[in-house]
């Protein structure tokens, strides 16, 4: 595979961004949500992601082949260090080594925007994802049992943490 290069997402990076996140809903693998999301949506949703709050796109040759971004996990002041994760990769380049630099630089940016701890939900189904997020160092926190449905059949969703310093 080519170099794959980690940067800063930009504005013309949404329609991109877009594509993977539908993906990602179509797969069912990775998210609870079930209606495609439309560019008004993820404009709303990039816009949001300001200061501290970091998205950042892997692309081969030009072309964005992952994302990853910091997103607030809670609006209490307790919780300011504390940043909700989301990565997604696009099909064809799944289990091939995007997400693990994609995560290794989201984590630095953590650190660099004051965070001490990360946090993301994933499915138990999911092996492949579980099996980047503990080779990086997450640990699983538990399960939420039923906590949402696919399909009109319950989910249940696994918590993965993983302390900066």
């Amino acid at each position: 595979m080519n170099d794959i290069n980690i940067r800063l997402a930009s504005h013309d990076d949404i329609e991109d961004i877009l594509y993977i996140y539908n993906e990602g809903i179509v797969d069912r693998i990775a998210t609870l949500e079930t209606t495609m999301k439309d560019q008004y949506f993820m404009i709303d949703w990039f816009n949001k992601h300001t200061d501290r709050y970091k998205v950042i796109v892997a692309e081969i040759d030009g072309e964005v082949i992952g994302w990853a971004s910091l997103n607030q996990y809670n609006s209490r002041e307790a919780y300011n260090g504390v940043a909700d994760l989301s990565l997604y990769i696009k099909r064809e380049y799944q289990d091939k080594g995007v997400g693990g630099k994609l995560l290794s630089k989201i984590e630095g940016l953590a650190i660099e925007n004051g965070f001490h701890k990360m946090i993301l939900s994933t499915f138990p189904f999911n092996q492949l994802g579980q099996g980047l997020y503990k080779k990086k160092g997450f640990r699983v926190v538990g399960v939420f049992q039923n906590q949402g449905k696919l399909d009109g059949e319950f989910v249940d969703v696994m918590a993965m943490e993983k302390l900066l310093f």
